[in-house]
C-alpha cells in the first residue's frame, strides 16, 4: 500500500488530533483514529485496530510524563492494575481476532453510542468532585478494573482509557486526573504489549483486505501518524492539568456522533 501526499497530510492531522485528545483525557486516541482509519483510508477494522494500538504507545508516553511532572499518577494503584491488564489485553486480543472485521467495525460503533452518553451524561451533570473522598483502592476494586480495562481495550483496540478513567472514579474514588493519569501509565505497557500481539497475529487472519505483509502496512501507517502523536499526547497531558476539560466535550461528541452513525451504517 502506498499512501498519496493528503493521504500522509491527513494521517499526520490525525496522528496530532488523537494525541491529544487522547492526552488530555487519558484514552489513547483509539477512538478517534479507528473510525478515521477504517472509513477514511478503506482499511480492514482489523488493520485500524493494530494500527491504532501501536499509536497509542506514543500517545501514553508524553502524556505520562507530563502527569508525572504534575505528580497525578497514582503508581500505588497503577502496580496493582497492571497484572490484570496485561492479562486481559491479551484475552481481549485473541477474542477480536475471531469476529470478522465488519462485524468488528458494528460493535465498536456500538461501543461509541456508550462513549457519546458518558460524555453527554459529563457535560450535563458538570459535577464538581469532593475534596475529601474516601478512596477504595483495594486489591479486589483495582482488579477488576484492570480485568475490564485490559479486556476491552483488546478487544477494540482502543487504548482502554474511556473504561478505566470512569471506572476508577466510581469504584476507586479518585480524582478525575489521577484516574486520567494513572491510566496513562498503565496504558504504556498494556498497549506495548496489546500492540505486539495484535499486529504478531493479523497477517494470520482470513480477511478481506488482510494478507500476508498487513502487518508491514500497519507499521508504515503507525510510522507516519506517531511523531505528531507525540507532540499531541505532550500537548493533551499538559492541557489536562490547565484547561476545563468541558471544553473538548460538545467538539469530541460530535465527532464521535458521526464515526458511530457511519461505522453503524446508518449514514
Amino acid at each position: 500500500m502506498s499512501l498519496t501526499v493528503g493521504q500522509i497530510i491527513g494521517l499526520l492531522a490525525l496522528g496530532l488530533g488523537a494525541g491529544a485528545l487522547g492526552g488530555m483525557l487519558g484514552i489513547g486516541g483509539s477512538i478517534l483514529m479507528i473510525p478515521v482509519l477504517t472509513l477514511l483510508l478503506n482499511l480492514n477494522h482489523h488493520i485500524s485496530q493494530a494500527v491504532a494500538m501501536i499509536v497509542n504507545v506514543f500517545v501514553s508516553l508524553p502524556a505520562l510524563w507530563q502527569h508525572h511532572q504534575a505528580k497525578a499518577v497514582r503508581w500505588d494503584v497503577m502496580g496493582k492494575m497492571l497484572p490484570f491488564g496485561i492479562g486481559f489485553i491479551l484475552v481481549g486480543v485473541e477474542a477480536s481476532n475471531q469476529i470478522d472485521g465488519e462485524k468488528l467495525e458494528r460493535m465498536f460503533g456500538a461501543f461509541l453510542l456508550w462513549v457519546i452518553w458518558t460524555n453527554v451524561y459529563e457535560l450535563i451533570a458538570n459535577q464538581k468532585e469532593p475534596e475529601l473522598v474516601e478512596q477504595r483502592t483495594t486489591w479486589t476494586r483495582v482488579g477488576l478494573v484492570g480485568t475490564l480495562t485490559g479486556f476491552m481495550a483488546g478487544l477494540l483496540g482502543i487504548g482502554g482509557g474511556i473504561i478505566a478513567v470512569p471506572l476508577l472514579q466510581r469504584v476507586c474514588r479518585l480524582p478525575l486526573r489521577q484516574c486520567i493519569a494513572t491510566t496513562a501509565a498503565m496504558m504504556v505497557i498494556t498497549a506495548t504489549i496489546g500492540s505486539i500481539r495484535k499486529n504478531y497475529t493479523l497477517s494470520g487472519l482470513v480477511e478481506p483486505g488482510i494478507g500476508p505483509d498487513s502487518w508491514r502496512q500497519s507499521l508504515m501507517i503507525a510510522a507516519v501518524l506517531a511523531p505528531t502523536a507525540v507532540i499531541g499526547g505532550l500537548v493533551g497531558g499538559k492541557l489536562t492539568h490547565a484547561l476545563p476539560l468541558n471544553w473538548v466535550r460538545v467538539a469530541f461528541i460530535l465527532l464521535m456522533s458521526w464515526a458511530s452513525l457511519n461505522m453503524l451504517g446508518i449514514i
